[in-house]
């Protein structure tokens, strides 16, 4: 998937020299944590966000620095911290050069970069326009909308089988000797593991094949050394009702 098919297209912004109160309450009132911010001619210059109202001087929350520190730091930083604290035009007080990406960005770039920037929101830009915003929230939205989604009606046995197979037999944690029957949508799963984090990736695997209605655990665990086996769960219960 691709940025320009989850964000948020309806991008609501604020201006430079618009007051802190009119961007807080703008963000209050639409249930958001962030704006983008633009200049007279509709450029985005910066992006304002709740972690900016975090150190301010109504609230007594401003830095509070020792001498010697504020002397190590040097003027320019104490003085930028004084803007950022006692700025009332958000211009003052935004991020300036905020992390962009394209429409085009995949969803694993978009996730990357949000976690490389430790950001929670990335403008989308065409060009130099702004054309949306992708939040956490959109990540969110489209894991949901696509655990929703009807199973490919198409998507008949042998299909889910031959994706199954795929899937799991090109991962370096595949179970030995995989076995895979499916009827009616009902998956069967056998093998060989050596380890149990394999059976979770295992069944995981199937569980994102379209049209898996429900998947039976048969995968047996082998230690290598010893030779030492376990049966699944779900055989175990099965061996003890009989």
């Amino acid at each position: 998937m691709r940025a320009h098919q989850i964000m948020t297209r309806q991008v609501i912004t604020v201006a430079t020299g618009a007051p802190i109160v009119e961007a807080a309450n703008t963000m209050l009132q639409n249930h958001i944590s962030g704006l983008p911010v633009v200049d007279k001619a509709g450029k985005l210059v910066g992006i304002v966000s709740q972690g900016d109202f975090i150190r301010r001087a109504e609230i007594g929350t401003q830095r509070k620095r020792g001498r010697w520190l504020k002397l190590l730091l040097g003027p320019g930083k104490v003085a930028s911290d004084f803007v950022h604290e006692r700025g009332r035009k958000v211009g003052e007080i935004m991020t300036l050069d905020p992390c962009t990406v394209t429409e085009d960005a995949t969803l694993e770039d978009v996730v990357q970069l949000m976690e490389q920037k430790n950001v929670k929101r990335l403008p989308v830009l065409r060009g130099d326009q702004l054309v949306g915003i992708v939040t956490r929230s959109n990540l969110l939205q489209a894991v949901a909308g696509l655990a929703r989604d009807i199973p490919d009606p198409t998507a008949d046995d042998d299909h889910i089988r031959n994706h199954i197979i795929t899937s799991i037999e090109k991962t370096d944690w595949g179970p030995f000797g995989l076995g895979v029957i499916v009827r009616n949508g009902n998956v069967h799963l056998s093998g060989v593991i050596t380890n149990e984090r394999s059976r979770q990736a295992a069944i995981v695997a199937v569980e994102n094949v379209s049209g898996v209605r429900k998947v039976h655990d048969h995968l047996c665990w082998v230690e290598p050394m010893s030779g030492m086996y376990l049966n699944s769960q779900e055989d175990e219960t099965l061996l003890r009702a009989n």
